[in-house]
């Protein structure tokens, strides 16, 4: 069996709104979610800015998970939740009418908190820190009893598990998946770490312009929050239920570097190569695409070599497809990456705009390609890849494509 699979409803919350529509409308004017942080004192720091979400998204939780719920859950279980629903709300499945032991919840999740959220030991702090936790209370609250896990895969977490949902329904085990990922990690532990590897930017003076991939003066990513999540149906369930279907997921790879704990493999190869099998997988060519959202994180090695793959998997049409990072804006969600930049790049081919790589201001001689450099572009966008590269090597490439 090998059907075909729809996206039928988006959720997600970022730096630059607690909604799609929000973040999306700030997406396409270019701003930058990206401040000094608030949530804890920084100034011990050597990074002291990061891409925050507000408590804002918490609202609209209320009408939707108990009191009592939300009190056992991290900052970034809240968000997975409220992305999610903000999905099921778009997609307008009703779970009671379908069989609930084919529903599946595959969310990509580094960890759901720090300890601060967890320390205090008379408050939940062992379902707190559960990795599946935004899992299993999307299945609790909404009964359902499909496969229901997460996958720690690092910045392909997300990716991941929106690939492995699409296989699940491809093979038949389920009709629907809900697919996602979050990330809150801004902590001084995650910030030193980071800091330790020189991968993160300490243009602490300038916020708003210091996330610059594929510039030359680009010194490190930046630490970004956020969720996404993504309704993933068969075209038999999406069908039936007369389901808007924003696009098709038609292909993907998921793959594995084998060199290195932190750097990608020398000159893109292992980025070229997810790249080309999840072509292949979808049955598209490299003269079919029409648009890539790039991991883009900001880092040297990231942008050179994710550069290089793509000059080697698109050959001479490589410089002529619009490649932007969204990163620029919104920092690096970790986990939740994947999942939300799935999100912009349907959005995309939905709406035929492009959103840009912000702070495109000095280009770097070694990376040639058109990055969409600071406005946004209208153009039309059929085919569209993202992808997510992690360390350990992790890398995943998502190939969507217009419904017609």
């Amino acid at each position: 069996m090998d059907r075909k699979v729809y996206v039928t409803g988006m959720g997600m919350i970022t730096s630059l709104g607690y909604d799609l529509n929000t973040t999306w409308e700030n997406l396409k004017a270019g701003k930058s979610g990206i401040d000094t942080i608030k949530r804890i004192d920084p100034s011990a720091l050597e990074t002291q800015i990061a891409a925050e979400v507000g408590s804002g998204f918490e609202d609209y939780l209320t009408t939707k998970v108990s009191k009592r719920q939300r009190k056992q859950m991290t900052t970034a279980t809240r968000m997975s939740m409220a992305a999610s629903f903000q999905a099921i709300d778009q997609s307008r499945i009703d779970f009671t009418t379908c069989d609930s032991n084919r529903v599946g919840v595959i969310m990509g999740v580094i960890n759901t908190s720090d300890n601060t959220e967890i320390e205090d030991l008379t408050n939940h702090h062992i379902v707190k820190g559960m990795p599946s936790a935004p899992a299993s209370w999307l299945s609790i609250i909404n009964g359902l009893k499909g496969p229901s896990f997460n996958i720690s895969t690092a910045c392909a977490s997300s990716a991941y598990a929106i690939a492995t949902a699409c296989q699940f329904i491809k093979s038949g085990i389920c009709d629907i998946v809900i697919a996602g990922g979050t990330g809150s990690c801004v902590t001084s532990v995650q910030i030193n770490g980071f800091n330790q590897i020189m991968a993160m930017s300490v243009n602490n003076d300038d916020p708003a312009g210091a996330c610059r991939p594929f510039s030359k003066s680009r010194d490190g990513f930046i630490l970004g929050e956020g969720a996404g999540t993504l309704i993933l149906e068969s075209e038999e369930s999406a069908k039936a239920r007369n389901a808007h279907i924003y696009a098709e997921l038609s292909g993907f790879a998921m793959t594995e570097e084998a060199v290195d704990i932190t750097a990608p493999e020398a000159d893109g190869k292992g980025m070229a190569r997810c790249m080309s099998l999840a072509l292949e997988n979808s049955g598209y060519t490299p003269d079919q695409v029409d648009y890539i959202n790039a991991h883009g994180t900001s880092t040297y090695l990231n942008d050179k070599y994710e550069t290089m793959a793509i000059e080697n998997v698109f050959g001479d049409k490589a410089r002529k497809i619009p490649v932007s990072s969204s990163k620029s804006m919104i920092g690096h969600t970790l986990g939740a990456c994947g999942a939300i930049e799935s999100i912009i790049t349907i959005m995309t081919i939905n709406t035929g705009i492009i959103t840009p790589t912000i702070n495109y201001n000095d280009p770097d001689p070694e990376l040639q390609l058109d990055y969409v450099p600071n406005v946004c572009r209208n153009s039309e966008v059929n085919v569209a890849i993202t992808n997510s590269f992690g360390f350990g090597g992790h890398d995943a490439t998502l190939v969507f494509n217009k419904h017609i």
